[in-house]
């Protein structure tokens, strides 16, 4: 089994499910008492969430740069940064590190072509919405054809996670609000919608609506743990 360096605290409420994940995934392929290989830095999001809204990317950079290369030095041997919003500076890391960056709009998208979805919804903070990072990423790279909501949808959206999934709270109108949203993308001709929020996961599940959902986080997680137990003796 290899160790899996997880970069997290953006927010600490998405980075348990990923711990979870993670170890639940090692789990259920390797059974027994098996959990999985992990080296973890947890930032304080405070600092991450006030160079966010400064626009300074580059100082963002610079922080999750350093926190992987103290990863690497730890033993992992890849990267999985849990969060979608920060892999607008995936490139400063990628640069920083020699172990390889385990992408999360990668996972998603492998998902998206294993189910011959070719136009998908795409939720997230809108960091994530409307900027080019990850859309150009399943676009270009992937060939999926992304679809967004409208601005008053992108603003519900994005301070939906900021104001209440990031402290932890979840409530039914919100959940009802993101549902309609996901409706409409549907109807805009998404054959699924990807929550593409870490945190996103933790307010809306499959069961509350007909509409294919794809969680960033369990995608991405269960991507780290083939990496992991790759070459593995399995039972």
């Amino acid at each position: 089994m290899r160790t899996i360096g997880v970069l997290g605290g953006m927010s600490w409420e998405s980075t348990q499910s990923y711990y979870r994940a993670l170890n639940e995934g090692v789990n259920e392929a390797l059974g027994g008492f098996h959990s999985a290989s992990i080296v973890m830095e947890s930032l304080d999001f405070a600092e991450i969430e006030t160079l966010q809204r400064a626009g300074d990317w580059d100082e963002a950079g610079k922080v999750l740069a350093d926190a992987a290369m103290r990863i690497e030095r730890a033993g992992a041997g890849c990267l999985v940064l849990a969060t979608n919003t920060m892999h607008k500076v995936a490139p400063a890391i990628e640069a920083a590190i020699d172990i390889p960056l385990l992408h999360i709009a990668d996972a998603t998208a492998e998902q998206c072509r294993q189910q011959g979805i070719q136009r998908v919804g795409l939720l997230g903070t809108r960091f994530t919405m409307e900027q080019e990072f990850y859309r150009a990423r399943l676009e270009q790279r992937y060939g999926i054809d992304v679809v967004i909501p409208d601005d008053a949808e992108r603003e519900s959206v994005h301070r939906i996670i900021f104001e209440e999934l990031c402290r932890g709270e979840i409530h039914q109108a919100s959940r009802e609000r993101y549902l309609e949203i996901i409706e409409g993308l549907q109807a805009r001709g998404a054959e699924a919608v990807i929550l593409g929020c870490t945190e996103i996961a933790l307010l809306v599940e499959q069961t509350h609506t007909r509409v294919p959902l794809f969680d960033t986080t369990a995608l991405h997680a269960a991507k780290a743990v083939a990496w992991s137990l790759e070459g593995s003796n399995k039972p």
